[in-house]
């Protein structure tokens, strides 16, 4: 029903509209696809006869209720494909991302609920991010950046909000990964960078990290 760019922008609409309750402009659709905002416009058109999106001037860009359900399908897809290539393949968090770019635009909705069953319906991907199910809903949990912490507080590391290669690549080689507890022991004035603990560990992170780690708090 759409092609492999259709269902890109569809999808970076979706991601866009759960940052902003507003409309998304057509210049953050193009920025984020780092493409031009004429090309924007002509596809926001498309998607529009095809009854995806809604467009209002000065207002920007919504999905319908038939285009959050397509774009949850696709984000349901790559997330699937995530984790069956880590617990399945053996591939590491950083390398599965532009792979599963590849895997979602695969058609066979019996396909990935064989998958999804296979892998005994997970509810996150291997980065934290949720699941739709088949229906779009996502399995929310309440999350907070790792910088808003305080002294003494602490949390389980649940989500990373850079799943960036080099990020992910960083996180492994400093011993952090999904489900460790982290506590804050210090937090330095001069560049908010943290002293923290975790898993028993004491090291520092820069606020840069701390900005891009999500921790379920205690």
């Amino acid at each position: 029903m759409f092609t492999l760019s259709e269902e890109n922008y569809i999808k970076t609409i979706y991601h866009l509209g759960l940052v902003s309750e507003k409309g998304i402009s057509t210049n953050a659709i193009a920025k984020k696809l780092e493409t031009k905002a004429s090309s924007v416009t002509d596809m926001i058109k498309k998607l529009s006869d095809k009854k995806v999106v809604i467009y209002k001037k000065y207002q920007g860009v919504t999905l319908t209720v038939f285009g959050k359900k397509t774009a949850a399908n696709i984000v349901r897809k790559h997330r699937l494909w995530e984790v069956f290539l880590v617990e399945k393949l053996n591939f590491s968090w950083d390398e599965v991302h532009e792979v599963a770019e590849q895997l979602e635009h695969i058609q066979s909705n019996k396909l990935i609920d064989e998958i999804d069953a296979f892998l005994d319906y997970p509810t996150h991907d291997p980065h934290g991010d949720p699941i739709p199910d088949k229906e779009g809903n996502l399995l929310t949990i309440e999350k907070c950046l790792l910088s808003i912490l305080i002294k003494n507080e602490s949390g389980i590391l649940v989500g990373v909000n850079d799943s960036s290669s080099a990020f992910l690549r960083f996180l492994d080689k400093q011993g952090i990964a999904l489900g460790q507890k982290i506590e804050v022991i210090e937090k330095e004035s001069f560049d908010d960078s943290f002293l923290v603990k975790i898993n028993g560990k004491e090291m520092t992170i820069t606020n840069k990290v701390a900005n891009n780690i999500y921790i379920q708090k205690n």
